[in-house]
């Protein structure tokens, strides 16, 4: 895993710095829109209204239209004007009892691991928040958007999960839960009886996406068959090497030649010991013919 956000929790005077990690991730099988004659990739350009040009990302800022129509622009510089919390801290809030908290507010989750190379302070915090029973409401900035979070503790594991806002909770009356009686308690106990017969503790590992394995399952079998339905990836050519890396390998043979080590030899080193194969025995026989001129030359001085 890889970290998105590092910082600290303000715990009281006590700072506990910690690595933020992603805690869930998205299964589901991902597809593209192709064009269903020809089977080509659906492209979306971000195009001006105005002059049809296509827009980099860097060049677009946010508008806000207000109900009557009116449009106001906001540059990143007029948000960085917004208050917000500390960028890289946790403050801890309040801490109040778990059961308190409706499950409606759980956003997103995420794990925190000790930055520190003493993390007695994490582990202090998160030992605490399991003997009292107790969360720790904190107020945090990530991905410049400041928000409202929950940590707990979970396998021994400082767990933050941001909280929806109150107010993002929608209100909900249906009319036909007016005036309708109340169950008879005979009805209430049979209820209370078939929910005992169905009951036991929560087991996560026995429940599966079946949806998932089927599609994935339909997705192979049809690579596996060569249906009509399957494009097959082209094969790719070799990769060609690099220029660096051929001047790093003729450097490091050169070294080991050098050395005295060399294993293969180059093109240019074989035809030198070839050649100098091939004058071996030119050089042989002029010795052999030195040799006997030798004694003739000897003789005549002594005469």
């Amino acid at each position: 895993m890889r970290s998105i956000w590092k910082g600290s929790i303000a715990f009281g005077l006590v700072n506990v710095p910690v690595k933020v990690y992603t805690a869930t991730e998205d299964h589901d099988i991902k597809f593209h829109q192709v064009h269903a004659a020809d089977g080509g990739r659906i492209r979306y350009e971000r195009l001006c209204t105005v002059d049809g040009q296509p827009v980099q990302y860097a060049d677009i800022d946010k508008a806000y239209e207000s109900p009557d129509g009116d449009r106001v622009i906001l540059t990143d510089e007029d948000f960085a004007k917004l208050p917000a919390a500390e960028k890289h801290e946790i403050p801890v809030l309040q801490f109040v009892p778990t059961e308190q908290i409706d499950p409606i507010l759980f956003d997103k989750s995420y794990y925190l691991e000790p930055d520190s190379t003493t993390p007695k302070a994490y582990v202090l915090l998160a030992k605490t928040l399991e003997r009292t029973d107790r969360i720790a409401l904190v107020h945090f900035t990530l991905r410049q958007k400041t928000r409202l979070g929950a940590l707990r503790v979970r396998d021994g594991v400082l767990t933050l999960q941001t909280l929806l806002w109150p107010d993002e909770v929608r209100s909900v009356a249906f009319e036909k839960l007016d005036g309708v009686p109340a169950p008879k308690p005979q009805e209430l106990k049979m209820a209370e009886t078939l929910v005992d017969t169905l009951s036991d503790d929560f087991d996560p590992t026995l429940y599966v996406d079946e949806y998932q394995i089927e599609l994935k399952k339909l997705l192979d079998e049809a690579i596996a068959s060569g249906s009509t339905k399957v494009t097959r990836a082209p094969e790719s050519a070799a990769p060609e090497m690099d220029a660096e890396v051929v001047d790093l390998v003729a450097a490091l043979q050169r070294s080991l030649e050098a050395s005295g080590r060399g294993g293969a030899k180059s093109a240019p080193a074989k035809a030198a010991k070839s050649t100098a194969k091939a004058a071996t025995p030119a050089k042989k026989a002029a010795a052999k013919k030195t040799a006997k001129k030798a004694p003739a030359k000897q003789a005549r001085k002594g005469a």
